[in-house]
């Protein structure tokens, strides 16, 4: 909600353009053993297949995507004392916290983009997603084309939630363009109009799909479109707000992040460097992490891995903010800029870094590598030897890349599809680009 996040804006003409529900897709054989398809899923069975170990799921972040926030706040609500609607009260409730944070934990990647997280799932190699109906259905489109089995899609009966697609005017006094915005909003509400969107696979402005367009919603995926939609009822702006840095500082499954920050010369010709410290900071202060609503869980950990010529230095810290803020002073004192671009052995050493836990603890984390760098690797590691060593250790470690100044994109790009990631611009906005990315993990 755009008013969620700026309360001085002044919005008028907010009409629906179209629904589609928050849903569980998992793979039809997962399904089956399960018991979940054909049948009534309330919450509790999926904290229960997680508890027993026999369920992981993607979603996106809560905090930083609609579809991730829409299904944490059903679950709470499935969760909550009288199951209509959350309120603060529920959110001191331990046992809902401790219920909550057991479904959190069988997140096994999360994304800041829905539509993201689709291409990653494509990908293969995971069993179950959080996503909205819509982006369900294309992805079962797209299996199917690839010779795969679709997914089920299940609706949980007790904290189903429904993302309502608004279209919404913000007024800044030109009535020409409120006029424009008007006959768009009028097509989009037409016959036609809402024919063209439920062929996306989303639902009409009143939650019905036409007989015309009914074979879109395929029944035997588990699609029933004239079951009635029972959804949650969203709480107050208060507690939405209390619920998602509940979310971040305490109940997301905890994080393992590697820093690998590029301290080579061509770093302070450019800005990069000041511009780095400035972004880190967004992250490593608690004053601006709260702002962004990117609060660390103490219990994350935070390794810091600087390089130039050579591996500076490794940094490990939790998430605990009065540690994070030495780290981050001793980032912008200890260590200075300078030398060659030592890339792919700084990302090795943090790779080998990940490595060094057990098994036992990895699956407690969502580890991923953060790499920034402004030019192109030049040390004696290839990309050829990297891929190797990466590929021989058989993890899933997620290396984000965050471009800056004459960045080779061509190599951040092949680190990406390497590790199932993404390349994300700094260029123009490091500090953007450094949010963005924490989205992700």
């Amino acid at each position: 909600m755009i008013d969620l996040a700026d309360s001085k804006v002044k919005l008028k003409h907010e009409k629906t353009i179209s629904i589609s529900p928050v849903v569980f897709a998992i793979n039809k054989d997962l399904s089956d053993k399960l018991g979940f398809s054909n049948k009534e899923v309330k919450t509790s069975d999926l904290i229960e297949a997680i508890r027993d170990g026999n369920l992981k799921f993607m979603m996106t972040n809560a905090s930083r995507s609609n579809s991730g926030a829409s299904f944490y706040l059903g679950v709470l609500t499935a969760l909550s004392e009288d199951k209509k609607t959350l309120t603060d009260a529920d959110l001191d409730n331990e046992n809902l916290k401790k219920d909550m944070k057991s479904l959190l934990e069988g997140v096994s990647r999360s994304s800041g983009s829905s539509n993201w997280l689709v291409d990653l799932f494509l990908e293969g190699g995971y069993d179950a997603m959080v996503n909205y109906e819509a982006l369900a259905i294309k992805t079962n489109n797209e299996l199917i084309k690839e010779g795969k089995d679709p997914l089920q899609i299940i609706y949980p009966s007790d904290g189903l939630s429904i993302s309502d697609s608004p279209l919404v005017y913000i007024d800044k006094g030109d009535k020409e363009k409120e006029e424009r915005f008007l006959k768009l909003q009028d097509y989009l509400l037409s016959d036609k109009g809402q024919d063209e969107i439920e062929k996306t696979g989303k639902r009409s402005a009143y939650g019905k799909v036409s007989e015309k367009n009914a074979d879109v919603f395929n029944p035997k995926w588990g699609i029933d479109i004239d079951r009635p939609l029972n959804p949650i009822r969203f709480p107050k702006k208060d507690v939405i707000k209390k619920a998602l840095s509940l979310y971040q500082k305490e109940l997301k499954k905890k994080s393992m992040t590697v820093f690998v920050l590029d301290y080579s010369a061509s770093m302070t010709g450019n800005g990069g460097y000041d511009q780095m410290l400035e972004s880190l900071k967004q992250i490593f202060t608690k004053e601006a992490a709260s702002r962004s609503m990117l609060l660390s869980n103490p219990d994350d950990i935070n390794i810091i891995i600087p390089f130039g010529t050579e591996v500076l230095g490794i940094e490990k810290v939790s998430g605990d903010y009065d540690k994070l803020e030495e780290v981050y002073d001793r980032l912008a004192s200890k260590y200075k800029a300078n030398g060659s671009t030592y890339m792919f052995e700084a990302l090795e050493k943090a790779i080998e870094t990940i490595n060094s836990y057990d098994k036992k603890t990895l699956d407690e984390y969502n580890p991923s590598i953060v790499l920034l760098s402004d030019g192109k690797a030049n040390g004696q590691l290839s990309f050829s030897d990297l891929k190797s060593y990466y590929e021989n250790l058989a993890r899933d470690i997620p290396i984000f890349s965050i471009t800056y100044g004459r960045a080779d994109e061509h190599d951040l790009k092949e680190l990406a599809k390497m590790s199932k990631a993404r390349v994300f611009d700094g260029k123009t906005d490091m500090q953007k680009a450094f949010l963005e990315v924490k989205g992700y993990n």
